[in-house]
């Protein structure tokens, strides 16, 4: 979002030294590090050629982290009047709200700062450098509501304040949000979009409130999904990879992949099962994927090739492995988004449609990384994580996802470590070889994300998705909690039937290893929301849209990957 600086993590640096940044930007959780079991991690031993120990996932390297962390909790830390909302104390504030944000403390004095934070959003003449500080608090600020909507209602109270009177339509959009997911009824919904709708007439050219109006829409009187079979039997563009994220609508719960190769077929295991890796898509704000830091949005990615980890820099970041590169439209980078067109997505949401089957076009959620990319996210990854299981709050949702590691908008892979250090499970090795296998070594195509029917608490069972791939009707069955499983050799087998179909010409114009597995009281209105919302208005105009800016990038140097 606009208001984002790219100098965040040299910001950190330079107040708490390199090690302390890191400290602070990486995600931790809870204020006492709890020692991985091998009993947790489902493996008895460390994996065969990895008995190498990496310092940053010791035990000791861990407790020290978590104390760095755990010392800034503190109220008089907490005090606005000891540290105003000013520009030359928008490194300190920066810090320690993202600090609580992966901590999540419970401290009543932690509630009571960000109500003050968000008492500022209807205020005018705030300064570039205020704006972000309050943009900080508004996440956190959402993360502690739906984390005990009960509990923080004094919160929620302060978000429908934003929404009555605040000026900005991007604190409104999100506060309307926050609040729509924390458990408000159709009718509660409606009469605060519909104050929104009021107070901005022209909501259908800011791209938050937009798309926030539209998901309530879909939310109050939802569509039917379209078929899955069509979505898995449909070629985006001919001799490309293509991989599939198939999740449920708690983003809590672990979404399962499959692969496409370049010849149409799908990957499958040396026992015939279909090729499968549980990722999760969860953003630790719990935020919506509109807003930069939410989930990973719906919708097609491009995919092109690896990025490398550089360094044990950034190992408790992202881990050992390197990073599978996405790409969503309009984001700088990409090298053909569109097939037969060089360069990054330029076009229009027709465009985007054409990439889709027929019966999937009119599907709005399977739009939404075209309008991630309209509101200015991009640097969506693949990759794992050095950080401990342990290290994030508020992962009790749901067990069987404890040992994956939630993150701001990027696809996070299994990757354990014991204490002294060395690797015990990782998913990036066997990701990587089998995009290598099915695409070669520098593989290109695109990621499909998609949330299916239903409110599972289980990943997709695989045999819902075989039977998808015969053109049946699909059921929600769910899966067993992922557990280990080897794979001996990746082969590829036609899926019956599995057709390709043509990709339909786009007009616009566009600028120039081995393989490792684990694996807040509203008054009621009246009708809820129509899902037919007016369409965007002249939303490939960039004058009605916020400027393409990256996520923010927690890091001590330049580096083109967020997590």
């Amino acid at each position: 979002m606009k208001r984002f600086s790219h100098n965040f993590a040299s910001h950190l640096t330079l107040r708490h030294g390199t090690t302390t940044a890191l400290g602070i930007l990486l995600f931790v959780g809870g204020l006492a590090l709890k020692p991985i079991k091998m009993s947790d991690a489902g493996v008895p031993r460390v994996l065969a050629g990895n008995d190498q120990e990496n310092v940053q996932a010791t035990a000791v390297a861990r407790t020290e982290q978590r104390q760095e962390q755990s010392r800034q909790i503190r109220p008089e830390n907490f005090s606005i009047d000891r540290y105003p909302i000013t520009n030359q104390n928008e490194k300190y504030w920066r810090n320690l709200l993202w600090t609580a944000a992966v901590v999540q403390p419970q401290e009543e004095f932690v509630a009571e700062t960000i109500e003050q934070i968000l008492a500022m959003t209807v205020q005018s003449g705030l300064s570039d450098a205020q704006k972000r500080t309050i943009d900080m608090a508004a996440r956190f600020g959402i993360q502690l509501y739906l984390s005990n909507p009960s509990r923080y209602a004094s919160v929620g109270a302060q978000f429908e304040q934003t929404i009555e009177r605040s000026p900005d339509p991007d604190w409104v959009a999100m506060s309307l949000s926050g609040l729509a997911k924390g458990g408000l009824s159709p009718d509660q919904i409606q009469t605060l979009a519909e104050r929104v709708k009021a107070r901005f007439p022209n909501w259908s050219t800011n791209v938050s409130l937009y798309t926030t109006l539209q998901d309530l829409g879909a939310l109050t009187a939802p569509d039917s999904s379209p078929p899955l079979t069509d979505l898995l039997n449909w070629t985006i563009a001919p001799k490309q990879v293509q991989m599939y994220v198939l999740c449920q609508h708690d983003r809590s719960v672990l979404c399962q992949t499959v692969l496409k190769d370049r010849n149409g077929e799908f990957v499958r295991q040396a026992d015939g099962q279909l090729w499968s890796v549980p990722l999760l898509l969860r953003s630790i704000h719990d935020l919506s994927w509109n807003f930069v830091r939410g989930e990973t949005p719906q919708g097609i990615f491009r995919m092109e090739g690896e990025v490398p980890q550089p360094d044990d820099e950034f190992f408790r970041a992202y881990g050992q492995f390197s990073l599978v590169n996405l790409f969503v439209p309009f984001e700088a980078g990409a090298k053909q988004f569109l097939p037969g067109k060089p360069g990054p997505f330029r076009g229009t949401l027709a465009d985007y449609k054409r990439l889709l089957p027929p019966s999937w076009r009119n599907n709005w959620a399977i739009q939404e990384s075209y309008w991630a990319g309209k509101a200015g996210r991009s640097f969506f990854r693949i990759h794992g994580t050095g950080e401990s299981p342990d290290f994030f709050s508020g992962k009790d949702k749901n067990p069987d996802s404890y040992n994956w590691n939630p993150t701001i908008g990027c696809l996070s892979a299994l990757e354990l470590y014991n204490e002294k250090g060395q690797l015990l499970q990782a998913d990036m090795p066997k990701i990587l070889a089998a995009l290598e296998s099915a695409g070669g070594k520098n593989f290109t195509g695109y990621l499909v994300v998609v949330d299916l029917p239903g409110n599972g608490s289980k990943p997709i069972a695989i045999d819902a998705i075989e039977t998808a791939l015969r053109r049946g009707k699909f059921s929600l069955k769910v899966s067993p909690p992922a557990k280990p499983t080897v794979v001996q050799g990746l082969s590829t087998t036609k899926p019956k039937p599995a057709v390709a179909q043509p990709v339909p010409p786009v007009a616009a114009q566009v600028s120039p290893q081995p393989s490792v597995s684990p694996q807040a009281s509203v008054s009621p209105g009246a009708a809820p929301l129509p899902n037919n919302t007016p369409a965007l208005v002249n939303p490939e105009n960039p004058e009605t849209t916020q400027p393409a800016q990256p996520e923010i990038n927690p890091t001590t140097r330049s580096l083109p990957v967020a997590y």
